[in-house]
C-alpha cells in the first residue's frame, strides 16, 4: 500500500514538473497567494524569516521536551514518565533544541542581517539559499515523524553505538534520527557554502575584510567551521544507515567494527558545532553592546583574530569529550592543553566587550539586558568547561549532572540569550515594527532567574553523584529540594517564553511603522528602509570604514554616498524547484525507513534527480527592476 501510495504521488509529481501545473488557471491563482510566495521565495529575508520562526516552533517543542523531563525528576522515585518513553523524551530534547532549534534561529539571523551589513542585493546563491531551508525543513519533519508512528530515537542525541544499533534499539526510532539528519545537513553545508561565497565575493566597494561588522565575521567563521565539520557527521551517519539498514559492521564490535569510531566521527563534528552556535552569538553581542554603549567596538581587530583563532582550535579538542575511553595519558593532556587555550580568546572577547562599555553612553534596552545577562552567564559556562578540561577531574564529572549543568550554561545562557538580542535587535529590520519594551524586560528577568534557579542547582546535582540520563532517583540521599528548585526554575523559562510570544504577536497587531534608523546604529542594514525592499539597495553604498554608517552620520551626512548610479537591479525569480527536490528526499527517507523494501526510497532519489535535470534547463535567469518601478521613497541610502 506504501509502495502504491508513493507510485501515485510520483506521476502526480512528473505531470507536475512537465505541464507546469495540473490547471493552468489552478496553477495562476497559485501564484498569485500568499502561501505560493512563500514556498517559492528565494528572497534572502523571507528565507531569514522562514527560518527564525521555524526555529523558534522547534525551540518551543524541545523547551516542552525540557519541562515533561523535570517534571518527572521534580520529587524521587515520579512514575510520571519512564523507561523507554523517558529515553525518546531525553534525545529528542537534545536533537531539536541542537539541530532544529539553534540552528535555524541562527541561520534566520544570517540571512536576513549578513547581505545588508556587507551591502549586497542578495545572497550569492538564492536558489540554494532556498534549497537549504527546505531541506532542513524536510530533515527536520522526518527527525520528529517517529512521536507519531510509535518509535521516536531513543538512544540519546549523541547516538552512541553499540546502543544505536539494532541489537539494542530495534526499530525505526534510530532510523528518523539518521536520514533526517542527513537531510537537514545537506541544507546546512548548502547554507555554509553559500554565505562563505557572499561574503568574499559580494561586499560593497570599499568593504575590505578588517571592515566588516563583528557578526558577519563569525557568519564568516561559523560557515567555515561547518564547511570542515559536516562531513565527518555526514560519514558516521551514512555508516550507521549502512550498519542498521544493510547489515553492515562498522560499529559492531562482535563483528570486528569499532564504537570508538563513531564518537570521534561523532564529536569530530560535535565540539566544532558548540562554536558554530556560540560564534554567531559572539557577533550579535558585539553588534549590540557597541550600538547600546554609543562607542566603537573595543578592540576590533583582536575580536577578529579570536574569532579565527577559536574556529582552528575547536577542531584540536574534540577528545575532551572522550577522556574516559582510554586513549592514555599523551592523547589526554595533549587535548587538555589545547581545550584550556581555546579560553583564551573567548576572554579576549569578554574583556573587550566590558571595555566598549566601559565609559560609553549605556541605553538598558530589552537587547542590551540580554547582552549583559549573556556576558556573566556564559563566563560561569566556560569556567566549568575548563574544569571538565582536566582529565582527572573529567573522570568524576563525567556523565553526571554536573556536565549537564555546564552545557546549559554555553548553549543556554550563551547561545539562546544571544540570540534573544538579536531578535530584540533585528525585529524592527525584519518587519518595520518594534517589540515591546516592557514585554521584553519581562522576559529577560523570568528568563534569566528561571535559567539560573534551573541550572546552578544542577552543578551540585552533579557533584552529589546524580548521573544524567536516568528517569528516577532515591530519596533521602541530598538529592529532592535540588531537583526540585531545578523544577521550579523552568518555570520562570518558561514565563519569559511566553512574553516574547506575547510581544511577538502584539508587534503584529499594532500598525506603527519604525524608522530605518531606531537605534541610531552604526552599520549598513539600519541606513536602509524597516522592512528592507526586495531589491535592497537602490545604488550600492560606498564604504569609507568600519562602522560605515556611523562614519557617515559622524561627517553629517544623511545618506551613504553611492559608489554606482541608479540603474535597472537583476533579481531572481521564484522557484517551486527547491520544495519539490526536498520532497524527494522526505520520501526517500521515508521508503529507507520502511525496510520491508527499498524501492520508496529509490523513487524517492529517483525523484530527487530528476527533479535537479529539469532544473539544470532552466531558461529562467531572473528579471530586472527598472529605476521607474522603484519606491520614490526608497531611492538613495537614507536614514
Amino acid at each position: 500500500m506504501g509502495t502504491l501510495l508513493v507510485l501515485i504521488v510520483f506521476a502526480l509529481f512528473l505531470v507536475a514538473i512537465f505541464t507546469g501545473g495540473y490547471n493552468k488557471d489552478l496553477k495562476g491563482l497559485l501564484e498569485k497567494s500568499t502561501v505560493w510566495d512563500w514556498l517559492t521565495t528565494v528572497d534572502h529575508k523571507k528565507i531569514g524569516i522562514l527560518y527564525f520562526f521555524s526555529g523558534i516552533f522547534y525551540f518551543v517543542v524541545g523547551g516542552i521536551e525540557a519541562l515533561l523531563i523535570r517534571m518527572q525528576l521534580v520529587v524521587p522515585q515520579n512514575d510520571f514518565i519512564v523507561g523507554d518513553t523517558y529515553n525518546e523524551l531525553m534525545t529528542m530534547h537534545g536533537t531539536t533544541m541542537i539541530f532544529l532549534a539553534a540552528m535555524p534561529l541562527i541561520f534566520g539571523l544570517m540571512n536576513v542581517v549578513v547581505p545588508l551589513q556587507i551591502g549586497a542585493r542578495d545572497v550569492a546563491f538564492p536558489f540554494l539559499n532556498a534549497l537549504g531551508f527546505w531541506l532542513f525543513t524536510f530533515g527536520a519533519i522526518l527527525v520528529n515523524l517517529g512521536w507519531f508512528f510509535g518509535n521516536a530515537p531513543d538512544a540519546g542525541w549523541t547516538s552512541y553505538v553499540s546502543l544505536a544499533l539494532n541489537e539494542y534499539s530495534p526499530g525505526p526510532g534510530i532510523d528518523y534520527y539518521v536520514l533526517g539528519l542527513q537531510i537537514t545537513g545537506i541544507g546546512t553545508m548548502i547554507s555554509a557554502i553559500n554565505f562563505l561565497v557572499t561574503i568574499i565575493n559580494m561586499r560593497a566597494p570599499g568593504m575590505s575584510f578588517l571592515r566588516m561588522p563583528l557578526f558577519t565575521w563569525t557568519t564568516f567563521a561559523t560557515s567555515a567551521l561547518l564547511l570542515f565539520a559536516m562531513p565527518p557527521l555526514a560519514v558516521g551517519l551514512l555508516l550507521l544507515m549502512f550498519d542498521r539498514l544493510f547489515g553492515a559492521n562498522f560499529f559492531d564490535y562482535t563483528m570486528g567494527g569499532s564504537s570508538i569510531i563513531w564518537q570521534h566521527l561523532f564529536w569530530i563534528f560535535g565540539h566544532p558545532e558548540v562554536y558554530i552556535v556560540i560564534l554567531p552569538a559572539f557577533g550579535i553581542m558585539s553588534e549590540v553592546i557597541s550600538t547600546f554603549s554609543k562607542k566603537r567596538l573595543y578592540g576590533y581587530t583582536s575580536m577578529v583574530f579570536a574569532s579565527v583563532l577559536i574556529s582552528f582550535l575547536g577542531f584540536m579538542v574534540w577528545v575532551h569529550h572522550m577522556f574516559t575511553v582510554g586513549l592514555g595519558p599523551v592523547s589526554n593532556s595533549i587535548f587538555a592543553v589545547a581545550t584550556m587555550t581555546i579560553a583564551v580568546p573567548t576572554g579576549i572577547k569578554v574583556f573587550n566587550w566590558l571595555f566598549t562599555m566601559w565609559g560609553g553612553e549605556i541605553r538598558f534596552t530589552t537587547a542590551m539586558l540580554f547582552a549583559l545577562g549573556f556576558i556573566p552567564t556564559f563566563v560561569i559556562g566556560g569556567m566549568t568547561g575548563v574544569m571538565v578540561a582536566l582529565p582527572p577531574a573529567d573522570f568524576q564529572y563525567q556523565d553526571s549532572y554536573f556536565l549537564v549543568a555546564h552545557f546549559h550554561y554555553t548553549l543556554v545562557g550563551g547561545v539562546v540569550m544571544g540570540l534573544f538580542a538579536g531578535a530584540y535587535y533585528w525585529w524592527p529590520k525584519m518587519f518595520g515594527k518594534l517589540l515591546n519594551e516592557t514585554l521584553g524586560k519581562i522576559h529577560f528577568w523570568s528568563f534569566l532567574i528561571g535559567f539560573h534557579l534551573t541550572f546552578f542547582p544542577q552543578h551540585f546535582l552533579g557533584l552529589f553523584g546524580m548521573p544524567r540520563r536516568v528517569f528516577t532517583y532515591q530519596p533521602n540521599v541530598g538529592l529532592e529540594n535540588l531537583n526540585l528548585i531545578s523544577t521550579i526554575g523552568t518555570i520562570g523559562m518558561a514565563i519569559g517564553v511566553l512574553a516574547f510570544a506575547a510581544n511577538v504577536v502584539l508587534s503584529f497587531v499594532k500598525k506603527e511603522k519604525v524608522p530605518n534608523d531606531p537605534w541610531n546604529a552604526r552599520s549598513l542594514e539600519w541606513t536602509i528602509p524597516s522592512p528592507p525592499p526586495a531589491y535592497n539597495f537602490v545604488q550600492t553604498p560606498l564604504i569609507r570604514g568600519y562602522d560605515a554608517w556611523w562614519i557617515e552620520k559622524q561627517a553629517g551626512n544623511k545618506s551613504m554616498k553611492p559608489a554606482e548610479p541608479i540603474g535597472p537591479i537583476h533579481m531572481p525569480s521564484s522557484t517551486f524547484v527547491p520544495f519539490l527536490m526536498s520532497l524527494s528526499l522526505f520520501i526517500a527517507g521515508l521508503g529507507f525507513i520502511a525496510r520491508e523494501n527499498f524501492a520508496a526510497g529509490i523513487l524517492g532519489l529517483i525523484m530527487f534527480f530528476i527533479t535537479m535535470f529539469v532544473r539544470s534547463f532552466d531558461r529562467n535567469h531572473g528579471c530586472h527592476i527598472e529605476p521607474e518601478e522603484f519606491d520614490q521613497a526608497n531611492k538613495g541610502v537614507k536614514a
